[in-house]
């Protein structure tokens, strides 16, 4: 195969991240936006020794999973949803099989083993309109207008898109304010290549039951002229609750800056998981499927077990979501999260809903936990601190070597493990299982529909012997 090559190919399995894959005499071709099933024409981009990556040209024959008429325009163009055009029965089959493989090939789980412990995929009734969070990039195109949208795929160059799928009706009335507002006033949008242009993004919360709606401006400066005019134009939309900027002037992939200034109402909104409410900041990590999420927390109860007189560490407690989940059924709950503004939020997220047997520690996990075992064995005249259940909800690189050692060495008898990504999951889990533990659950929920990730919760008990 050589690039530029036109091959007909049929799809007959799917990588990770979306693509179709298909052979031609033993030869591998990945081909984004195609599906497991389709016949397709494809155009060869990059070929190696015994693969190639290639661009669909088209789709000879559908497979019975497309659906002809996928909910956004810009599907294939937009990075955000990578299998939309994928009937939402098979992408629930297509996550949960990427779970399990991940599972079986890095952690080393036997088929048998899962078959007894993984459960089917958590999925939604309604896969639309579910994310309570989007933060849109602002741009110019081509004639210079100023757009709002998504990134294509692996690039920064924005799709003009006001109208996901995947968010609220409400952002594309946002959206339209702003830019208006920024055309009226001949206000910049930034421009990345050079680094100049004031409005970065615009990031949009939304609570689903409190119908709270905050608005923060990401700017490539330290104000925004006029702004007053610009919030009394937002607060005219029902549930307006929060107008802020973020100054970010940083040549930077990160979107948000360290700094939140207020323009109009509060600094935060709330909103509620189960009965526990929530107090969030622009700069608060939140699940962005609330409805999701509850399901997902009410797992995380259910494997960790309680029954009232159990410690349980919370590791990488955001704002407190599980800690506050968990309190409820806990004698007593430790979480433990790096971020400062967080553990802030955490704390008055406790005291808002008058839950007393929690305390948050800042500080890296593996730097906390020891310190408070070591205090514990001077107060104790060297009796070892032993924890009852730790839970832990990584970024999606996974945990720290030397916290998978911390709960080891703290004799946890039972981890909950959360995670955004199956393959540093398994890894983890292969550490864990190889130092006294067994995985007893296994279940997947569809947090993200319409794209390639899925969150996976575990629970794992150390063995007796």
């Amino acid at each position: 195969m050589q690039k530029n090559d036109v091959v007909t190919v049929k799809i007959e399995d799917m990588g990770s991240n979306g693509e179709g894959i298909g052979k031609i005499d033993g030869y591998t071709l990945f081909i984004k936006d195609s599906m497991i099933g389709d016949l397709v024409e494809a155009r060869i981009m990059k070929a190696k020794k015994n693969y190639a990556y290639a661009r669909l040209l088209n789709v000879l024959t559908p497979s019975e999973y497309r659906v002809e008429h996928p909910a956004c325009k810009v599907v294939r163009s937009c990075g955000g949803c990578q299998i939309q055009e994928m009937e939402y029965g098979r992408q629930l089959r297509f996550k949960e099989d990427k779970v399990r493989e991940n599972l079986i090939r890095i952690g080393g789980i036997s088929k048998e083993v899962l078959s007894k412990v993984m459960e089917p995929i958590l999925g939604m009734e309604e896969p639309f309109a579910y994310r309570n969070k989007a933060q849109f990039p602002i741009g110019t195109d081509r004639n210079g207008k100023i757009v709002a949208g998504f990134y294509a795929g692996r690039t920064h160059s924005i799709i003009p898109n006001m109208k996901c799928a995947l968010g609220v009706e409400v952002n594309e009335r946002i959206l339209r304010c702003v830019i208006e507002f920024m055309e009226e006033f001949k206000i910049s949008a930034y421009q990345e290549e050079e680094h100049r242009g004031l409005v970065r993004h615009v990031l949009i919360r939304y609570g689903f039951r409190t119908k709270e709606i905050m608005v923060c401006l990401v700017l490539n400066g330290g104000g925004i002229p006029h702004g007053d005019v610009l919030a009394e134009r937002l607060c005219a939309i029902e549930g307006m609750t929060s107008v802020t900027y973020s100054m970010n002037r940083d040549r930077t992939n990160v979107i948000m800056g360290k700094e939140i200034r207020l323009l109009w109402g509060q600094t935060y909104i709330t909103d509620w998981i189960g009965d526990v409410k929530y107090r969030i900041s622009p700069l608060s990590f939140f699940q962005v499927n609330p409805v999701q999420t509850e399901k997902l927390y009410g797992l995380a109860l259910q494997y960790a077990q309680l029954t009232g007189e159990e410690t349980v560490w919370d590791l990488y407690c955001g704002i407190g979501t599980i800690s506050l989940f968990l309190a409820k059924k806990a004698k007593q709950v430790f979480g433990v999260e790096v971020v400062p503004q967080a553990v802030l939020d955490a704390r008055n997220n406790a005291k808002i809903n008058g839950i007393r047997n929690v305390e948050f520690f800042e500080g890296k996990a593996e730097e906390v936990l020891p310190e408070f075992g070591r205090r514990y064995e001077e107060e104790h005249e060297g009796m070892k601190y032993h924890a009852d259940v730790v839970v832990v909800d990584p970024p999606r690189k996974g945990c720290e070597e030397g916290l998978l050692r911390t709960i080891v060495e703290m004799g946890a008898e039972k981890v909950v493990y959360v995670s955004c990504d199956p393959a540093t999951l398994a890894r983890d889990l292969k550490v864990l299982c190889g130092e006294g533990y067994e995985v007893e659950r296994v279940r997947a929920v569809d947090q993200f529909p319409h794209t390639v990730h899925v969150e996976t919760i575990v629970s794992i008990q150390r063995k007796t012997s």
